[in-house]
This record gives structure tokens, sequence and C-alpha cells, in this order.
């Protein structure tokens, strides 16, 4: 008898009941892993159809027991905890949701970005200490006329545009295309982004060609006085470069969603600095989102079983091969 097991590698929600209703009109069994460790994950793979993973690896070994597997699904958007080119050499079809949390990321990079340039993170931690004072903080700049640099124009650089110009912004963008997507953007190097840019904010997926693109050399070439967001993938940066260029003030702070290792030492330097802003990779986060996130998935593992083309393919591998 085929396998009716779906295994959920980790999820930040407490319960199921989203994925339980939907996976139900095939009589799917849900497995919740109790941990996201390659061997729990291995171990719990090897009778399930189907699997679908937030933030926990999927990696080779966990594919390799997985022998029954036709679906992998990315709760989320970027696929770099899924081994996709292996689950591709397996037959195995990958998915994920690329529109999903689209406005709630670029909410929080501007959240971000006022929290900083605003002295609104600031202060707050300061008058929670018992400390009242106006002159305490650093400068605050306008920020209409002021240049945000986005590194990467995907669907969410470009709501995060939308809503930077409607503060008197101006935007420019990188992306190795140079396509504007008929947004009318201007589109820059690279170089000029970091060179020009009051505000850099980061929009690219994780791979070996943007590991650490914010590293000393591309802070070295910021604008003094930058700030830099990062509302993507932690590896993006390298914190070490980072807490250097704020001790020497070429940096003037930084706006942290996302990091690497996740979670961080929050005790870390880096992270207990004034001119930090962190979150705990909260910027993905509504209500909304959320449920529609989960039905998606839920939807995508039951098209895949009445053997119905699930959604967003990200690679090609025919259902029923």
């Amino acid at each position: 008898m085929a396998s009716r097991k779906v295994l959920i590698t980790d999820h930040p929600w407490t319960e199921l009941d989203i994925e339980s209703k939907i996976l139900s009109e095939e009589s799917l069994e849900i497995v919740d892993a109790p941990d996201d460790s390659e061997e729990t994950l291995a171990n719990l793979a090897e009778d399930v159809i189907a699997i679908a993973t937030c933030w926990g690896q999927v990696t080779k070994t966990v594919i390799e027991s997985a022998s029954d597997c036709r679906l992998i699904c990315r709760m989320g958007i970027g696929l770099d905890n899924i081994d996709v080119d292996f689950a591709t050499s397996q037959g195995i079809t990958v998915t994920n949701i690329p529109d999903y949390c689209i406005p709630e990321v670029a909410d929080h990079t501007l959240a971000l970005l006022l929290a900083i340039e605003r002295n609104a993170a600031f202060f707050h931690l300061r008058t929670k200490r018992g400390e009242y004072d106006l002159a305490s903080g650093p400068p605050m700049k306008r920020l209409a006329g002021r240049r945000l640099g986005l590194i990467g124009f995907g669907r969410i650089g470009q709501a995060v545009r939308a809503r930077a110009e409607s503060f008197g912004l101006e935007v420019v963008a990188y992306t190795p295309s140079g396509n504007d997507y008929g947004t009318g953007c201007t589109m820059v190097s690279l170089e000029e982004v970091l060179a020009t840019s009051e505000y850099i904010s980061l929009h690219v997926p994780l791979k070996d060609d943007t590991q650490n693109i914010i590293d000393s050399q591309a802070i070295s070439a910021m604008k003094p006085g930058a700030v830099l967001i990062n509302t993507s993938r932690g590896g993006l940066v390298d914190p070490e470069a980072l807490l250097q260029g704020l001790k020497s003030g070429k940096l003037s702070g930084a706006g942290l969603d996302v990091f690497s290792p996740e979670p961080p030492d929050i005790t870390d330097e880096l992270y207990q600095r004034e001119d930090v802003v962190a979150t705990p990779h909260a910027a993905f986060v509504s209500e909304e989102a959320l449920i529609e996130l989960r039905e998606r998935v839920a939807h995508q593992i039951v098209a895949m079983v009445r053997g119905e083309q699930p959604e967003n393919i990200v690679n090609a591998v025919p259902i029923g091969s």
C-alpha cells in the first residue's frame, strides 16, 4: 500500500490544524518532527509520500531515506535549505510559495529602516531603562531626498521601492540582469549601489555567488554612515565584517531580521549594540500570510496525491515520474 504520510520538518506555529484539515481530504497522516536534526528527519522520512519544510534542512541524506517521497514543499520562498538538484535526480518534485508574505517583508524592511533612522529603537530602549533624554540619541536626518539602494529587485524589492518612494526616498536597484520589470526603477551597478546609497537593503536569494555578498570589501565601498537592512537571508552578510563596519563608524546602523547561524547567539557583541535593530526572523509573519502559506502548501500535497500538478514547481520533474 502506498504511503499516506506527510513529514513536516518544522514550523513556527504551535498547531497543525490547518494542514490536518486539508490533508485529511486524502486521508493523509501528518508526521510532526520533534526536532529538525538530519538524523531525526532521515529516520522519519523513510515511509513518507511528501515532505514539507519551513527551515529544516532537507539534505541529500534525508532525501535518500525518503524512498517513497514524491514531493518536497518549501513552506516559504527561498530554496537554500533543500537539496533541489539531488531531489530532481531522484525524480522528486520540489515546490515553493514564491509570492506570499511580500507585503509583510516589505513593511518590515521599512520598519527596520525607520526604527534606526528615527531612533525609535534607540529611544525605546533608553526610555525603558529609565532615561528620558532627547540629546542622548544619534543625529537624525530627513528621509526625503536620501537614496535607498536595493540589492535584488524581485517581488519584495519592488514592493519595498513603492513604499520607500512614499517617504520621498530615491530608490535605485541592482540585479545581475539589470531588469526593472517594467517599473521604471533606475537600475545601477552593485558598485554604484554601495558607493551612493545612504540605505542598502538586501533582497536576493542565498546562493554560492551571494554568500557574504556584504563582506569587509563591500562595506569599505559603502558611503560613510550608511545603514544596512537585511530581511532576506543571514548568509548574505559576514557578521564579523558588519561588526567591524559599525565599530569603525563606517556604518551608522543595521537592521537585521535574518542571521547566520540562526538563531544567533544574542549575547554576541554585534547584537548587543544599540545601533543594531534585530528581530527574530519575523518579517514574513502576519496572521493572513501564515494562513495563506499553510493552506497553499497543503493543497500542493493534495494535488500531487490526486495526480494533479501542484502550483509553483521549481524543478523539471513531472508528477508520476
